[in-house]
């Protein structure tokens, strides 16, 4: 019994990326639906989508299409994990602190949830289970034939 409860309350780093991978399937796949709901829409929300930024509303609406549809896929596969959590941070950021400013804090949680999880996945990266680690692997191998 002791055994069992020391294995639920400790550190467990073999599981970690694992975990890394469920959390970059998930959140990636989570944002991918709102990111394919924009380009569904597309000319209805080109002419009234928020613009924050003041570059236009078409402009915004590309921009955060990028980052959740083009972003999110990069994410799921693991390749450029780290580059493509930024720009998902910062829509996140935006949709926080200037779309959702006045809104209740039920409306702006989403957004800050999402942003959470795409800061532990700057910060840890694409784990085990990614493209990025493939990559990573032949060039130390190709390094090391050099």
């Amino acid at each position: 019994m002791k055994g069992f409860l020391l294995k639920l309350v400790a550190s467990d780093w073999k599981h970690f990326n694992g975990a890394v991978l469920f959390l970059r399937l998930f959140a990636g796949s989570m944002m991918l639906t709102h990111g394919w709901a924009k380009l569904s829409s597309f000319a209805v929300l080109a002419e009234r989508f928020p613009d924050p930024l003041g570059v236009g509303s078409m402009l915004s609406l590309i921009l955060i299409l990028c980052a959740e549809v083009g972003c999110s896929l990069l994410l799921i596969f693991g390749l450029m994990t780290r580059l493509a959590t930024i720009p998902l941070i910062f829509g996140m950021l935006m949709a926080f602190f200037f779309i959702h400013a006045t809104d209740p804090f039920a409306v702006k949680e989403l957004p800050l949830m999402y942003t959470g999880i795409y800061v532990a996945l700057l910060w840890s990266g694409g784990g085990k289970y990614a493209v990025d680690e493939i990559i990573r692997r032949n060039l130390i191998r190709r390094e090391n034939f050099e």
